[in-house]
């Protein structure tokens, strides 16, 4: 489950709620959400599942191959993924013009981020300890390199900053969801300020990206939803986009600590957030759809 237990007083919430958000039918006014038949559905999660034990299976093998191949394969194999549960993916900005290490930040709504992200900008990814524990999808984290952070324990908070910063310091890249916990998308959190001060120590760059889906609620994963019940919203919905928006760097040497960069971050994205139109069952945005950039390629 997405976190069905009481919660450290010290982690971000959200207000977000499965019943309120996940069920929500966020569609446009005079329209019917469209769901798959049953038919439809079920063939996506078996195809979703399949290929997922397939990328298990053939993980360790990769390790042969050169680390360019190794790359090409699992962006290939998550963009599959994807495909197969029924997910059309459309991004938009300049993904390769900062090579060296780079710290990514971006909003967090579903599970689906985590491969949506993979598969323009891979990295190590910064998850929670339970992640772990998820059939299949926890034995692919681990194999792909993750940062687990016990976040029921905040003394280990200094020891994964010191980690991402390590793996900065190599020249590799960190993923990060810096809301700390989900949201429905429709509302955001604020940027907990702890992993920019990685970025600070390596003094690289911290390049934010902005996730959307349509439509919304199908997508969130928030509150204490069942990660089976939240894969079935996702196959039963005819069509779903995700919109990976990927802004500007924010370079950490112009900024004076943690807290300003993680602001910074956040603004970026709220900015380019209120450039989409939303319904919302937290607050309503009449702003217009920004025009799309230079890069988009659907997945």
């Amino acid at each position: 489950m997405n976190g069905s237990t009481a919660l450290p007083p010290w982690l971000p919430t959200a207000p977000c709620t499965p019943g309120d958000c996940a069920a929500h039918p966020d569609t446009a006014p005079g329209r019917r959400a469209e769901r798959a038949g049953a038919v439809l559905a079920v063939a996506r999660l078996t195809a979703g599942i399949a290929v997922v034990l397939l990328g298990v299976l053939l993980a360790p093998a990769t390790g042969l191959l050169p680390a360019s191949a190794r790359l090409a394969l699992a962006r290939s194999w998550v963009r599959t993924v994807l495909r197969a549960f029924g997910v059309r993916v459309r991004y938009e900005g300049a993904a390769g013009v900062l090579p060296g290490p780079l710290l990514v930040v971006a909003n967090h709504v579903s599970w689906l981020d985590i491969p949506l992200v993979a598969a323009v900008l891979p990295g190590r990814m910064v998850a929670k300890t339970e992640v772990r524990r998820w059939p299949v999808l926890g034995t692919l984290a681990a194999l792909g390199g993750t940062l687990f952070i016990d976040r029921d324990r905040l003394r280990a908070l200094p020891g994964t900053v010191r980690a991402m910063s390590g793996v900065l310091d190599g020249g590799g890249r960190v993923v990060v969801f810096p809301e700390g916990s989900t949201w429905c998308g429709r509302a955001g959190g604020r940027f907990r300020p702890a992993a920019f001060q990685a970025a600070l120590d390596s003094g690289c760059a911290v390049l934010p990206v902005r996730i959307d889906y349509r439509p919304t609620g199908a997508a969130a994963y928030v509150g204490d939803d069942p990660l089976g019940a939240s894969l079935w919203r996702v196959v039963s919905t005819r069509r779903m986009t995700a919109d990976i928006r990927i802004l500007d760097p924010l370079f950490s040497v112009r900024y004076p600590d943690r807290r300003a960069l993680a602001a910074a971050a956040q603004r970026a994205v709220a900015r380019d957030s209120a450039n989409l139109s939303s319904p919302s069952v937290h607050h309503r945005d009449s702003s217009r759809s920004a025009a799309a950039s230079s890069f988009r390629t659907p997945a």
